[in-house]
């Protein structure tokens, strides 16, 4: 593996050793047998806020030897209109490797291409490879993995998460019900691509939660849409709460990304029902992101 770009390119055998890659690390903090990243700067080129992401990586780099160097668009060139190919092929020559957090996809694909580096995707438009790596790892903790399971994602049918969602189940070989306003559904042409029958998309929520081990949400608004207030009134209806959750498995576990809207798409008391497994899910961002770092340092 040279980059973590997305989901969709990783194959299950890569998947299943980052997640073992983060048990084994997670099991070890604090006394790392060695430290991969040693004399390497990592640049963190953010263009969209972050909290879990920053601190995650930020840690992360430094657990493991390096040293990271964050970049907001408004400390580079990039912020004044550069080309993503140019600030490439110089951070190339300078730096070790990159963790970028952008809007388009194809700004990370064409930053892989120009600066030689290995490039993580710490969250565009199109994908959160990360955050889905985390989640599996809690999930993995929670239920002793991911086979046979069934996962439900209540909300935007077709946000970065969701997107990247329907991905791991066909590359994981899962069910996963997506319970989403018509409007926000995933389009045919990428239903064509994605081209499995793993994955059911629906406008009912409660019947996606049906028999659920893993229940999942996201915000209704992601980055940049936040004026978008009629998608938002659409989702009527899609809130997690103890009345939808009465139909999903015994010992079903509840995942949110973060930052969570209580009384929207996640209730005050779900949530905090759920917390302690919510925010084992926020901590393993550091362990999954590690794995990936230290599986970039191998290749």
């Amino acid at each position: 593996m040279k980059n973590l770009l997305s989901i969709e390119e990783l194959s299950a055998a890569e998947i299943a050793t980052l997640v073992n890659e983060a048990t084994k690390l997670k099991s070890e903090r604090g006394n790392h047998s060695s430290q991969p990243l040693s004399g390497q700067t990592w640049a963190m080129i953010f263009t969209k806020s972050s909290t879990r992401t920053r601190v995650s990586f930020e840690v992360g780099v430094r657990e493991l030897g390096g040293f990271p160097m964050f970049l907001s668009s408004n400390d580079i060139q990039l912020g004044r209109g550069e080309p993503i190919k140019d600030t490439a092929r110089v951070l190339g020559r300078m730096v070790h490797g990159a963790i970028i957090r952008t809007f388009a996809q194809q700004d990370i694909i064409d930053f892989s291409e120009f600066s030689k580096l290995p490039t993580i995707n710490a969250l565009t438009d199109d994908e959160h490879p990360c955050q889905i790596l985390a989640d599996l790892l809690t999930v993995q903790e929670k239920l002793g993995g991911w086979e046979g399971k069934t996962f439900a994602f209540i909300g935007d049918g077709f946000s970065n998460m969701t997107r990247s969602w329907m991905w791991a189940a066909k590359k994981l070989n899962f069910r996963l019900n997506v319970a989403s306003p018509k409007s926000c559904q995933p389009p045919a042409d990428f239903l064509k691509l994605l081209d499995t029958d793993q994955v059911t998309v629906m406008e009912n929520p409660a019947e996606a939660i049906k028999g659920a081990d893993v229940i999942n949400t996201d915000v209704w608004l992601s980055m940049g849409q936040e004026d978008q207030k009629e998608k938002e009134a659409e989702f009527a209806g899609f809130q997690l709460n103890a009345e939808l959750l009465a139909g999903a498995a015994d010992g079903h576990i509840v995942l949110h990304c973060l930052p969570a809207y209580r009384g929207k798409e996640i209730s005050e008391e779900v949530l905090e029902k759920h917390a302690d497994v919510i925010f084992q899910q926020a901590e393993n961002r550091l362990h999954a992101q590690k794995a990936v770092l230290v599986e970039l340092a191998r290749a």
